[in-house]
C-alpha cells in the first residue's frame, strides 16, 4: 500500500487524531467546527486510502481499533512536528530571526527557566521560544531527534556520546507531611524514622535520576520506602499528602507550594538532589543554544560544571 503525503491526506490525520482523542465522532466534529456526516466521510475515506479499519463504534461511543491504536503515537508525532514548521514559518514570515524549542519540568517552569527566558529576550529580541512542558524521562530522547534544542529536566551522569548538561539547581530534601501527623511538629525528621510511613513518590518511568536517588538515600538508612502511589510531579506528591495518603520526600524550596494542611520538614541528613539540569546535543550547532549555555554557566543561574 503506497500513499503519497499531500495536504488532503495530511488533514485526514488532523481528523483522525481528533476522534481518537475524543472518542465521539459527534464530539470531535464539534472539536473542529464541521458537521458531523463530513467527519465520517473523511475518516472512512481515510480507512479506503490506507486499507485498514481505523475506529469501532458503538453505542457508547468509538474505539480504536488494534492498528488505529498502533498508529497514533506516530500521527501525534506527525502534528506535534506539523505545528513546530506552521510556527517556523509563521515567524520567518514575520521576521522574527529563529525559533528555539525548550522542554522543561513544571519545577524548572516555575524557577530556573523563566531567569533564562528573560535574558534571551533582551539578548535576542527576534527569537521565538516555544516551552513545553516534558517529563525528566522523555528529554534525552526529544534532545536526540532534534524536537528540543534545550531541556530542563532531572539528569545527571553520562547521557549519551552527544548530549551535554549543566546542573542549575540543587536542593536538600526534605519530608511533606499532613499538619496533624505526629512528627508535624518536630524541627527536623530523621529519615529512619519514615521506615512504617505510606510513600508517594515519583514513578521512575517519569524520573529514573529523582526515583533512584530518593530509595537509595532509603536503602541507605535501613529500609526500603512502602510506596503505594506513584507520581509524575514534585507538586502532585504535595497534593496527595494534603490528601491524607502518605507521605512524601520533596526539595525543600516546594514548601511555598504548599496547601495549608500540608508542612515540610527539613531532614537531620544532608540529603541533597539535583532538581534540574539543562541540556542540549552538542551534535546539532546552534548558535542560540550556544547563547544559552553560555550564560547558564557565567552565573545567570547557579550552575556547577558540566557533565
Amino acid at each position: 500500500m503506497a500513499t503519497s503525503l499531500n495536504f488532503r491526506f495530511i488533514r485526514h490525520l488532523w481528523l483522525f487524531l481528533a476522534v481518537a482523542e475524543e472518542e465521539h465522532f459527534g464530539r470531535a466534529a464539534e472539536r473542529l467546527g464541521m458537521s458531523q456526516p463530513p467527519l465520517t466521510e473523511q475518516i472512512q475515506a481515510l480507512e479506503q486510502a490506507l486499507g485498514v479499519r481505523l475506529f469501532e463504534r458503538n453505542r457508547r461511543g468509538t474505539k480504536l481499533t488494534p492498528i488505529g491504536a498502533a498508529i497514533l503515537p506516530a500521527v501525534r508525532k506527525f502534528a506535534d512536528q506539523l505545528e513546530r514548521l506552521d510556527l517556523a514559518v509563521r515567524e520567518a514570515i514575520a521576521g522574527q530571526t529563529g525559533v528555539l524549542n525548550i522542554g522543561a519540568i513544571t519545577s524548572a517552569m516555575l524557577g530556573e527557566l523563566p531567569l533564562l527566558l528573560r535574558r534571551l529576550r533582551l539578548d535576542h529580541p527576534g527569537l521565538t521560544v516555544s516551552v513545553r512542558e516534558i517529563d525528566s524521562v522523555d528529554a534525552v530522547p526529544a534532545l536526540e531527534t532534534g524536537e528540543l534544542d534545550l531541556a530542563f529536566a532531572r539528569l545527571e551522569g553520562n547521557l549519551g556520546p552527544n548530549i551535554r548538561s549543566l546542573p542549575v539547581a540543587q536542593d536538600r530534601l526534605a519530608v511533606a507531611l499532613q499538619r496533624d501527623h505526629p512528627m508535624a511538629t518536630l524541627p527536623r525528621i530523621e529519615l529512619a524514622s519514615l521506615a512504617n510511613e505510606d510513600f508517594v513518590m515519583f514513578s521512575r518511568q517519569v524520573s529514573p535520576l529523582s526515583f533512584d536517588s530518593m530509595t537509595a538515600a532509603c536503602r541507605s538508612h535501613g529500609f526500603s520506602p512502602r510506596i503505594l502511589h506513584h507520581v509524575r510531579s514534585a507538586a502532585s506528591q504535595i497534593a496527595f499528602v494534603s490528601w491524607g495518603q502518605g507521605v512524601a520526600l520533596v526539595p525543600s524550596a516546594f514548601r511555598k507550594i504548599a496547601p495549608e494542611n500540608v508542612v515540610l520538614r527539613p531532614l537531620k541528613e544532608k540529603v541533597t538532589v539535583v532538581t534540574a539540569a539543562v541540556a542540549w546535543n552538542a551534535a546539532r550547532p546552534n548558535p542560540i543554544v550556544e547563547a544559552a549555555v553560555a550564560l547558564i554557566g557565567g552565573g545567570i543561574l547557579p550552575a556547577a560544571g558540566p557533565t
